[in-house]
């Protein structure tokens, strides 16, 4: 007889109905068929299909323009829409045309709309394909009769596609929000984080809006509907059903992160990330290979070599135009100072700069002349956080100077100090001294680069922002500069400033 005793006999249990977190829509085969889906590609293959009608009706403008001006300028046959059809150089839109689309396919244009890049890809695809089509023909023997017919087609293009994207992009959205379509959304963290992410998205401008259905944290948050726990995730997806999650990640430690992550693509429910500052300034990392351990090597946040080269050499050469083309406007601007009140046109703004050296910022002058000897009896009236001194109807502002603040052309002669390097067109914008010394130590690494006209604060809507958010948009600009980057800022800050959107 064996000494082993015998395990127990099984017996027969039925087995519990799975749990709503037991489901995983990735393993369902009708998922793909179910409604969300279904409307979700069927709406982005029309976003798309639009993208590229406009984006091939740009390029036909872009070029039948440009033969119009070479038909102006030569004299040669009539000035019709029959000429894009014509033989010579028109007949390269045939072969422009699907380049174009590839090109654009691949630099992420046709990307959902949040993460659509600006206008200054839209340039750099253009040159591309100009050079494709360049090199085609030459590879092939063609004769360009005219050397500035290209140049000029991407030119005009660029902004016939821009104008054309732009006309549907606030279309498009304005249709949506009229048809109360919102992005309804779960915020998963905690405390103080939740309300600072709410307020954060809340003021953002583009895209569309919030519909915040509650949140999902280890106790009350005022202003939210709690949903429930952290353990009680599968259950409030399950029911609530939104489009999107979005995580503080830096409340949850790394495997409660991956859980929550997990857990929600179980569910086919989109998630989002609203990274701490230090996840920031590690995006652009390096990787160390051979440590022994995972080790990223974080790059000194400054412009060298190439970057810094051609940094330099766009803002020399846009803020020399601006000087030119703009002195007329200068004059009328300076005559209109001088008559409206006592004092220089001038003011010289002491600011801090790159390396947190001192400079002088130069600005037309729109407060009474005594207005730096009035500002601390006005300091209890402050209508900003942190390190800033903002009032909406600040008493020292004259008449002439609320006009030109309402257009910003107050900001205008600091192209002077864009060309003796000083400034840039585009960077963080520098803080007065009485904002610098409010500073945290974490918030000075936005000094590792020039200071700008404009930045990612002049449209991201920064009157809704607390300090601390606009310093980590700063952060993202650092990290993840080009000069396509630069192009679409300058773009954007246009209607920015016309519509005084986050401004006051």
């Amino acid at each position: 007889m064996s000494g082993k005793v015998a395990p127990p006999a099984e017996t027969s249990r039925p087995v519990p109905p799975p749990s709503v977190g037991d489901r995983d829509v990735r393993a369902s085969r009708v998922y793909l068929l179910s409604r969300g889906p279904v409307v979700s590609i069927a709406r982005r293959a029309l976003s798309v299909t639009a993208l590229v009608v406009l984006d091939v009706a740009g390029l036909a403008l872009g070029i039948y323009i440009a033969l119009v001006i070479r038909q102006l300028v030569t004299g040669d046959g009539d000035v019709l829409w029959g000429l894009l059809w014509r033989e010579g150089p028109a007949e390269w839109l045939k072969f422009a045309a699907p380049i174009t689309v590839l090109v654009f396919a691949q630099a992420g244009l046709y990307r959902q709309r949040e993460l659509r890049p600006g206008a200054g890809r839209i340039v750099a695809c253009l040159i591309v394909v100009a050079l494709i089509v360049l090199a085609f023909g030459l590879g092939t023997g063609y004769d360009f009769s005219t050397s500035g017919l290209i140049p000029t087609s991407v030119v005009i293009s660029a902004v016939a596609i821009g104008l054309l994207r732009a006309a549907y992009e606030s279309t498009s959205l304005e249709v949506m929000r009229t048809m109360g379509i919102r992005r309804r959304v779960v915020l998963v963290g905690a405390g103080e984080s939740l309300t600072r992410l709410r307020s954060s998205l809340e003021a953002a401008r583009g895209g569309l809006g919030y519909e915040f259905v509650g949140v999902v944290a280890p106790e009350p948050v005022p202003g939210f509907r709690l949903l429930g726990s952290r353990a009680d995730l599968a259950r409030v997806l399950g029911d609530v059903k939104p489009d999107e999650l979005i995580l503080t990640e830096a409340d949850f430690d790394e495997r409660a992160v991956l859980e929550v992550v997990e857990e929600a693509h179980r569910q086919g429910v989109k998630v989002r990330l609203a990274p701490d500052t230090t996840e920031l300034l590690v995006q652009r990392g390096e990787y160390v290979p051979g440590q022994g351990a995972p080790l990223f090597e974080l790059r000194p946040p400054v412009l060298t070599g190439w970057d810094w080269a051609v940094k330099r050499g766009f803002d020399l050469l846009v803020s020399g135009l601006v000087i030119v083309a703009g002195l007329p406007l200068w004059l009328l601007v300076a005559l209109a100072i001088k008559l409206g009140s006592r004092g220089p046109v001038l003011f010289v703004d002491r600011r801090i700069g790159v390396g947190e050296r001192e400079f002088g910022m130069l600005k037309f002058r729109t407060m009474v002349a005594d207005a730096a000897a009035r500002q601390p009896e006005l300091e209890p009236e402050n209508e900003a956080e942190g390190a800033l001194f903002k009032i909406r109807d600040d008493p020292r502002v004259t008449r002439v100077g609320r006009f030109l603040r309402r257009f910003s052309l107050d900001e205008i002669p600091q192209v002077v100090n864009v060309l003796k390097g000083e400034m840039s067109l585009v960077g963080p914008r520098p803080l007065p001294l009485r904002d610098y010394r409010l500073l945290e130590d974490w918030h000075r690494r936005r000094y590792g680069v020039l200071p700008g006209m404009t930045g990612l604060w002049q449209i991201s809507g920064r009157s809704g922002l607390s300090f601390d958010d606009l310093v980590r948009l700063d952060f993202t600009y650092i990290e993840n500069w080009s000069i396509w980057l630069d192009i679409s800022i300058i773009v954007k800050t246009i209607p920015a400033v016309i519509t005084r959107r986050g401004a006051y």
